[in-house]
């Protein structure tokens, strides 16, 4: 594009723009009340278009969840995937993320009914620190560690009752919940 000529587009680019402020402006001044955005005066406060709604407050993670009994229990929720382990005083000792099985059980109390140091999972992993607690339509329930500390997603084709943690939380969980140790199913 020759010298002379990029002056001339600068020109009409401006001259529009220009155009385009004054329309807006007049479209502006003659807009009815209903769509208009309203003045500071008319509303009594500034309008913030900018506001970003509040946030849905956290549920501090160590909070023990409603209606999951008392004393000193394990509590299992099933939504949240979650587990606390509660001492006598209605302290969280420890909570932690789980990965379900396929077969949940029913929200309500059970006790722990067995246990076992180290098996093959009914998937096929090697676990350990099982803690057994229910059974649903003949599938046992319980609590275990995989030993490569893996927490995959059990085949969503084949009924499995274990709910898998990470090694850590096997640990202590092992160490808390003998034979007896009631656990709480929350939905």
């Amino acid at each position: 594009m020759a010298r002379g000529s990029s002056g001339i587009v600068a020109g009409l680019t401006a001259a529009a723009l220009a155009a385009v402020c004054f329309l807006a402006y007049q479209a502006s001044a003659k807009a009815p009340e209903s769509v208009a955005v309203p003045s500071a005066e008319a509303s009594g406060k500034t309008a913030s278009p900018s506001a970003k709604p509040k946030p849905e407050p956290t549920r501090d993670p160590l909070a023990i969840p409603a209606d999951s009994g008392t004393g000193a229990r394990v509590v299992y929720a099933l939504k949240d995937r979650r587990v606390w382990i509660v001492d006598d005083k209605e302290k969280a000792l420890r909570t932690f993320t789980v990965m379900p099985s396929t077969v949940d059980p029913l929200p309500g109390s059970y006790a722990v009914t067995s246990r076992s140091g180290s098996i093959k999972g009914s998937d096929g992993v090697p676990i350990e620190h099982v803690v057994r607690f229910a059974t649903v339509d003949n599938v046992s329930v319980g609590f275990s560690a995989a030993q490569d500390d893996s927490m995959a997603s059990p085949d969503p084709t084949t009924r499995t009752g274990g709910v898998r943690m990470k090694r850590a939380d096997g640990n202590v969980l092992w160490t808390f919940a003998t034979v007896g140790v009631k656990v709480v199913v929350v939905p």
